[in-house]
């Protein structure tokens, strides 16, 4: 996952910026998705004391829709808009022009990683980031577990296989369990966000698809035009994604001293924020516009499409109380 998404020569990412065609997120369906968040990155701010200098940081901004949305809505509290320094977390050099054009205007600051950002108050975003996260996959046998592996097969196509019995597993394999999925950089995100929330102020809101209570298993797969493909027949051309575990997130953050609010479903979270309020000022202002912009809303929120499936989490620093939404 980590080369088909992320190689900087023949990753997904980073030779298709302008198509990100081949899964739809929330952002790009409704602006209101964007404006939401961006009104309670404003309230969150306040929680945390109104900071003069603080980081409003994204970690995969895509194309920048999000945050354009967030910050348009966020223009309301001039202070907010102020104190704020915006810095992007993105890997890809071609997404990264392609944020710079969107977001020029903020002046964003630009990162490959979260450990390379200066530790500051901050509020943490990010959408459909943790399931582009790699993972590892281990499946039980007679003689003990294996772990799926990729290989080539007599014609040198990629295909799936099983490694020798381990010895030991990276941490306990869910009871009952006949296939799993662990992944290291789940827990080294949940680390980075704990050590820049040690002596900062902070939340990190993520919000993305996967069960709320139980470990995921057999969860990659890919995505290209729309339509489900296998992980192995085009890699680098195609979107690849697995569900997130948030039990394991809830867990490791907790054990690093992290706040953990959620998971909640998107739906419900939006509602709560002012879903629908929002949605009906802008279909009266756009008379002509408004079965787009309900149906859009629709997508993002009903637990028939994105609303029940999609989860938001928040990991906060200590004694900021419960935050907006949760």
């Amino acid at each position: 996952m980590q080369l088909a998404l992320h190689d900087r020569q023949h990753g997904y990412y980073a030779t298709r910026p302008g198509l990100m065609k081949d899964f739809a997120t929330a952002p790009e369906i409704s602006q209101v998705f964007g404006e939401l968040i961006g009104l309670w990155a404003v309230n969150e701010w306040r929680a945390m004391g109104s900071p003069a200098r603080f980081d409003l940081i994204e970690i995969g901004p895509g194309r920048g829709v999000l945050m354009t949305d967030a910050l348009r809505a966020a223009s309301a509290d001039p202070d907010f808009m102020a104190a704020l320094t915006l810095r992007l977390i993105e890997p890809s050099p071609a997404l990264q022009t392609v944020q710079a054009e969107r977001l020029g205007a903020y002046d964003p600051q630009f990162y490959t990683g979260l450990d390379q950002v200066p530790a500051n108050d901050a509020i943490i975003i990010a959408n459909e980031w943790l399931d582009c996260l790699p993972i590892r996959q281990f499946v039980t046998s007679p003689e003990g577990w294996r772990e799926r592996v990729v290989g080539l097969g007599e014609d040198e196509a990629l295909v799936f296989g099983l490694s020798p019995v381990m010895d030991t597993l990276p941490e306990p394999a869910p009871s009952g369990a006949e296939e799993w999925e662990y992944s290291p950089a789940l827990e080294a995100a949940a680390d980075d966000i704990a050590r820049r929330f040690t002596q900062h102020k902070g939340r990190a809101l993520l919000i993305d698809y996967g069960p709320d209570a139980i470990t995921p298993a057999d969860t990659l797969r890919a995505y290209q035009n729309g339509a489900q493909v296998s992980p192995l027949d085009h890699p680098g051309e195609v979107d690849m994604t697995a569900d997130v575990d948030f039990a394991a997130l809830s867990r490791y953050a907790s054990a690093r001293g992290l706040d953990v609010s959620g998971p909640l479903p998107q739906g419900l979270f939006l509602k709560s924020l002012g879903l629908e309020s929002r949605v009906s000022t802008l279909m009266a202002a756009n008379p002509a516009d408004a079965a787009r912009i309900g149906e859009a809303a629709m997508r993002i929120a009903s637990p028939d499409e994105m609303g029940l499936r999609f989860k938001a989490i928040c990991l906060s620093s200590g004694n900021l109380g419960l935050p907006a939404g949760f």
